[in-house]
């Protein structure tokens, strides 16, 4: 079953581009086309239909001390608001839904994933006076998801978090600093914290349908440019606004302090990218960016060719 779902993942993300807003307005009928910022032939179908891969609503949660099917090493991303207990969202279950939709001490927040890109962000929300909730459109710029939200339908970059069809488009969305951790350094940082329970859905959880896709030489369903200075397309980055820190300079030198900010690395996070059981990946390690008074920072452990083609004239940390 899973192979057969692999083969249709592969031949999915194989289809061809259909950048006809005329045929899209059948599936959108309350979607602006005519404001957008931007090439709608720059827009390609991922395979799946609107809501096909199908984002989730106020999920359970649970004492992280009761889980027991996570690895230890499988990631999660972490999310602390001031006052409030942590809360972690598996990976496993983000790679088959991309989008949560969560509200923590009065905070509406959505916690999404673009296996694509690897870019894992949270946003707040809130756009002026309203609240938004998000599906997945079930197409992509550059490889990265598009996000929509059901109240306006406007289309949305996951990676920028920037409305970019509809009523929304140019509205950005405010980041929630969060952090992608291995199981079970959230476990040990945070015994009393909350972990998102398994959905409702029958998904094989736990597996990674884009086996060996972070050792791939390119990336699906992008046509734009490498990166520069010989940096692979899938290297992870650590970017911080538009700016990006290889995660292989990050990893050698376990800590950098530049730009205001201090970058860590410590071992401990399995790639949810690399084999079938994603608790059994590589070891990608764990990132975690403060400010020079020891906040976090929000960022994004994202590939680089995803970094290039929404940061082009973004700044490369490289080092000496």
């Amino acid at each position: 079953m899973r192979q057969i779902f692999s083969l249709w993942l592969v031949l999915a993300l194989s289809l061809p581009a259909m950048a006809n807003p005329t045929q899209w307005a059948r599936e959108w009928p309350n979607t602006d086309f005519s404001r957008t910022s931007v090439d709608f032939s720059e827009i390609m179908s991922g395979g799946p239909p609107r809501d096909g891969i199908p984002a989730l609503d106020d999920p359970r949660m649970i004492e992280a001390s009761a889980e027991t099917r996570l690895d230890a090493t499988e990631p999660v991303v972490v999310v602390r608001l001031e006052g409030e207990l942590p809360r972690a969202y598996p990976v496993r279950y983000l790679t088959w839904h991309e989008i949560v939709n969560d509200v923590i001490g009065g905070v509406p927040i959505a916690v999404t994933f673009c296996p694509l890109c690897n870019s894992a962000v949270t946003f707040d929300r809130r756009v002026g006076d309203n609240v938004l909730s998000f599906g997945v459109s079930g197409k992509l710029l550059s490889s990265n998801l598009i996000m929509y939200d059901r109240e306006t339908e406007s289309w949305w970059q996951q990676a920028i978090g920037s409305g970019i069809v509809g009523e929304m488009t140019g509205t950005d969305l405010d980041l929630v600093p969060t952090w992608t951790v291995g199981w079970q350094l959230y476990l040990d940082q945070n015994p009393d914290g909350l972990v998102m329970d398994e959905p409702d859905w029958r998904r094989p959880y736990g597996t990674n349908p884009y086996v060996g896709y972070d050792s791939a030489r390119q990336p699906f369903l992008y046509n734009g440019e490498n990166p520069p200075n010989d940096v692979p397309p899938l290297e992870r980055v650590v970017r911080v606004g538009e700016a990006a820190w290889p995660l292989t300079r990050l990893s050698e030198e376990g800590e950098i302090t530049e730009a205001g900010l201090t970058l860590s690395w410590g071992a401990g996070q399995s790639s949810a990218l690399d084999t079938n059981r994603i608790g059994e990946g590589r070891d990608i390690g764990n990132v975690r960016v403060r400010d020079a008074a020891g906040n976090d920072v929000p960022h994004d452990v994202m590939f680089a060719f995803a970094f290039h083609a929404f940061w082009p004239e973004g700044d490369w940390m490289l080092g000496q």
